[in-house]
């Protein structure tokens, strides 16, 4: 996981062939020689190259996605996958037609487990939603049903499937992607020794038909966020902390979210066993812990396919300590951000020294800015980043008392209004009585929004109960910041009086 460094989502192109059959050979070792010849994939890239879908691994295909577009009542439920492909020959395809038929999906086995098949068959519903198909059909391996074939037929197999009585990979994916079982068909791919030639025709309805939807890799207009109302509550051991991480993960993850927020110093709780020293040395043990912290992230961002922004910890540089987080992104890549600001008993129990960058970050959302707590009080930190490009501002905070936090939430809002942009700020509640100078917590986690028509008319998209672990999940619509930068009935970016003032950065 640690040499994963880009995950990319794209059309396949012919260069990429000899990657795609050493995958195929590896992904297929059960059936020597089932790859696609390249004058096959020559064929279905120019027959119809927005349904060839590969997921790249550090610039190695690591899984791919081949599709046709048929006209289905010509095959109707009872058919094979050479009546499909026309002979192999993909003259089936049909750009008028009404489904999206695949004809092939498969993951490299090195790098199965990273839910890299779920993207590709997110893509496929993506394409599906675009070109205004009804459904995506496929027919379906289930190669565990050489097991129990002598007692279990097809049907009787695939309810225990269903009910997770029985584990099948293939069909076990399938379902929780959102496919069902339309029929069961015989002798659909001969040779299948481990179906035992049976196959499962499965279909996904596009609930969109009619709508189009957009393309693969553009940027999204309606954004879902999950923000994290953590909870501190003693850990022992990091791996304590990381079950709680991947449950919240996990959760937000459930929800198809795009991005997952956790507060400022969530990882606080593990110096409590450093207690035997003082603040400012106990805080540097803590950030021992950061690197790895980051790794795991990285690992979460790729295996739940979201952008994780990790609220912040500390991180030493020689003899200074910085307060810093990261922004995870669900390809493989990440960045650091920085507390620029550090508030008076930052300095005084902890010797934090203030960060130097001020910075947008490009995400498969748009761009974002980070600013950790203290800095949302300083509104040219958030300026600088909207005439930057920046949409969505973020900011996990940490406060201990309702004022302190009230400074937090008063700033972000007017963060959200002066940028016309969305602002999301996550914090802990709960107490920790075994760590110093953390005793308390107060916090709710909100999404702050412009004011104006196309938006809730207290600026508040959604808040959390105050002082409670929870998640926090909303959609944002990126469109509407556009409408409201030409049409709002106040336009504060435009409005500005720069013959009067401006704000620049000085050279570091």
């Amino acid at each position: 996981m640690e040499d994963i460094k880009k995950i990319e989502l794209r059309n396949l192109n012919i260069n990429d062939y000899q990657g795609l059959k050493t995958s195929m050979i590896e992904a297929y070792s059960n059936w020597p020689g089932a790859y696609w010849s390249e004058d096959h994939i020559e064929k279905l890239l120019d027959i119809f190259p927005q349904g060839q879908i590969a997921v790249l691994v550090n610039g190695e295909v690591a899984g791919c996605a081949l599709s046709l577009i048929i006209n289905y009542d010509h095959f109707g439920d009872e058919h094979t996958y050479k009546d499909i492909t026309g002979n192999y020959t993909f003259n089936t395809h049909f750009p008028k037609g009404d489904v999206l038929y695949g004809i092939d999906v498969f993951i490299r086995p090195d790098y199965r487990g990273l839910r890299l098949g779920r993207r590709l068959y997110d893509a496929r519903k993506e394409l599906c939603e675009k070109l205004n198909l009804k459904s995506i059909i496929f027919g379906g391996r289930i190669p565990n049903y050489h097991k129990y074939s002598e007692h279990l037929t097809p049907k009787e197999f695939i309810q225990k499937v269903k009910m997770k009585e029985i584990h099948d990979p293939t069909l076990n994916f399938q379902l929780s992607n959102d496919f069902h079982v339309k029929k069961i068909l015989k002798g659909y791919l001969p040779g299948d020794k481990e179906s035992k030639d049976y196959a499962v025709l499965l279909q996904w309805d596009n609930i969109y038909y009619t709508k189009k939807d957009r393309k693969i890799n553009q940027n999204k207009s309606v954004v879902r966020l999950g923000l994290v109302q953590w909870q501190m509550r003693p850990y022992h051991h990091l791996d304590e902390l990381f079950e709680s991480v991947v449950f919240f993960v996990d959760a937000v993850s459930g929800y198809k979210s795009d991005f997952i927020l956790f507060p400022e110093f969530f990882n606080a709780p593990l110096m409590s066993k450093f207690n035997d020293l003082t603040e400012a040395q106990a805080i540097r043990h803590l950030a021992s812990h950061t690197e790895e912290i980051r790794k795991k992230f990285m690992e979460l961002a790729i295996s739940y396919n979201v952008n994780i922004i990790t609220g912040s910890m500390p991180s030493l540089r020689g003899e200074n300590l910085f307060n810093v987080g990261y922004l995870c992104r669900r390809n493989g890549t990440y960045e650091e951000y920085e507390k620029l600001h550090v508030t008076p008993d930052e300095t005084k129990f902890w010797g934090l020294t203030g960060g130097v960058k001020i910075k947008t970050m490009e995400t498969d959302c748009g761009k974002i800015g980070v600013l950790i707590c203290y800095d949302v009080e300083f509104p040219e930190l958030s300026r600088i980043m909207a005439d930057q490009g920046m949409k969505i501002l973020f900011v996990p905070f940490l406060t201990d008392t309702q004022n302190g936090y009230s400074r937090v939430r008063h700033c972000s809002q007017a963060r959200a209004i002066e940028n016309e942009c969305y602002v999301a700020i996550a914090g802990s509640v709960g107490n920790l009585p075994k760590v110093e100078n953390m005793d308390i917590q107060y916090a709710q986690s909100v999404v702050f929004t412009p004011c104006d028509f196309s938006f809730p008319s207290n600026g508040v998209k959604a808040e959390a109960t105050p002082n409670t672990e929870m998640i926090l999940v909303a959609d944002v619509d990126l469109d509407l910041l556009a409408e409201l930068h030409t049409y709002g009935s106040v336009r504060n970016l435009k409005d500005r009086r720069l013959d009067l003032f401006e704000i620049k950065l000085n050279k570091l």
